[in-house]
């Protein structure tokens, strides 16, 4: 029994940061993202009553016991939906840097929620699925989706009612995004334990809960009034209001690097100079910049001229799930 599904990362311009149940990925926050036409996740699924244990094949090498004990645990809900105790293969491929700030848990566990569920005999939905995809990553919810997209915290305890929905069709606004590649080392502080660790330390967390929820109301307003300087505005002042809160934790950590900032500078400097650019930034050093389609060659040129710059990539709203 084999099924193969394809899920595109997605950037989120309201952040996703902090947890109120670690085990079922319950978010603290409502959060709202893009999803990307560039990057994506090609995962395969094969189950087989032969198999002992689960394998995990990741870019072609056997992934880590940490991820391969993560992956299981996952399989260990589809397994107990379907009422099949079989093992499987997970082959799973990145065409972008893995662990790196680029939503790669996102595109992989939504990726792996569609393919393992196909693959063991399930017919879900897109809800179910978002549903099933949380709780391998957070944010993999919102990869279920294309276009824009609101991920509903819920307030259930059982997390029945936090999922992810469409707020926007990608072509209802195109919208550019570059991707700025300043390093592909994975990070050293993963966003899961970026995120505990803020929560359960940082006193400027509180400050963080204080304001999200209005970022969240006034961003999904400028969206669906295409109203790109004030979601440029909010979704700038809610990244760097998330990292923030990264400073404050015990022991303290920062995903950005020396080459972050020359982005963030250079971003700030296109706007001074008449050009609409905004940027944003994940768990991770590498910078996203939105922008309209009429700018996005002259910003994408600008940034490519930074010297620790060593890559971009011009994204739009990419589409949803797919199946192979």
């Amino acid at each position: 029994m084999k099924a193969t599904a394809r899920a595109h990362t997605n950037i989120a311009l309201i952040k996703y940061w902090g947890k109120r149940d670690e085990s079922l990925f319950l978010p603290m926050n409502n959060s709202l993202s893009i999803t990307l036409d560039k990057f994506h996740t090609t995962t395969a699924v094969e189950f087989c009553p032969c198999l002992p244990v689960d394998l995990f094949i990741m870019n072609n090498q056997l992934a880590s016991s940490t991820e391969m004990a993560r992956i299981t645990h996952f399989l260990d809900r589809v397994r107990g939906m379907s009422g099949k105790s079989w093992h499987a293969v997970v082959h799973s491929t990145n065409n972008f840097p893995t662990a790196a700030g680029f939503a790669s848990s996102a595109s992989g566990y939504a990726a792996l929620a569609a393919a393992s569920t196909k693959a063991i005999g399930l017919d879900l939905g897109n809800k179910a699925l978002s549903q099933l995809a949380r709780l391998g990553s957070g944010s993999a919810c919102r990869s279920i989706y294309g276009g824009y997209v609101e991920w509903q915290k819920g307030e259930k305890n059982d997390g029945t009612d936090s999922f992810a929905k469409p707020v926007l069709e990608g072509g209802d606004w195109d919208l550019s995004i570059v991707s700025v590649l300043v390093t592909d080392t994975p990070k050293t502080v993963s966003s899961r334990e970026g995120m505990k660790r803020t929560v359960e330390t940082s006193p400027f967390y509180s400050g963080w809960l204080d304001s999200v929820e209005a970022d969240f109301l006034h961003a999904k307003e400028a969206l669906i009034h295409h109203d790109f300087e004030l979601l440029g505005s909010i979704i700038e002042s809610n990244a760097l209001k998330m990292h923030a809160t990264t400073l404050g934790a015990n022991p303290p950590f920062m995903y950005w690097n020396s080459a972050t900032l020359d982005v963030i500078k250079e971003v700030q400097s296109l706007r001074s100079g008449g050009i609409q650019a905004y940027f944003t930034i994940d768990a991770g050093p590498n910078v996203k910049v939105l922008c309209q389609p009429k700018d996005e060659q002259a910003v994408r040129e600008s940034l490519e001229k930074l010297p620790n710059v060593q890559n971009t990539y011009l994204c739009h709203p990419g589409p949803g799930l797919t199946y192979l």
